[in-house]
């Protein structure tokens, strides 16, 4: 049974950087494209990044492009969100996503 865990939110002022963790466990097939979403209250969830199987090719929202750079590494299991510049409405639960697995998510709060 494949398990996605995320790590690394928590409050940070306006202007500062997270790193985010996905850690996948319980998975034994190919590597797989993987995402990162996040859901603000009252909002429904959006997509944020995704990367390609071997981390060739990445896609961003428009709203955190060039801020925000998402990466993997297979060999530990393992997909990252670097965030930078953060900004008040990037407050938000953050979910990695693979095929239509998602994990419980981790709370980023920025605070200005």
């Amino acid at each position: 049974q494949v398990q996605l865990t995320e790590s690394g939110g928590g409050s940070v002022e306006f202007g500062g950087s997270l790193v985010l963790s996905c850690l996948v466990s319980g998975f034994t097939g190919d590597y797989a494209p993987m995402s990162w979403y996040r859901q603000s209250p009252g909002k429904e969830r959006e997509f944020v990044a995704s990367i390609s199987t071997y981390g060739g090719s990445t896609t961003y929202a428009d709203s955190v492009k060039g801020r925000f750079a998402i990466s993997r590494d297979n060999d530990k299991n393992t997909m990252y969100l670097e965030m930078n510049s953060l900004k008040s409405e990037d407050t938000a639960v953050y979910y990695c996503k693979l095929f239509s697995d998602w994990g419980p998510g981790t709370q980023v709060t920025v605070s200005s």
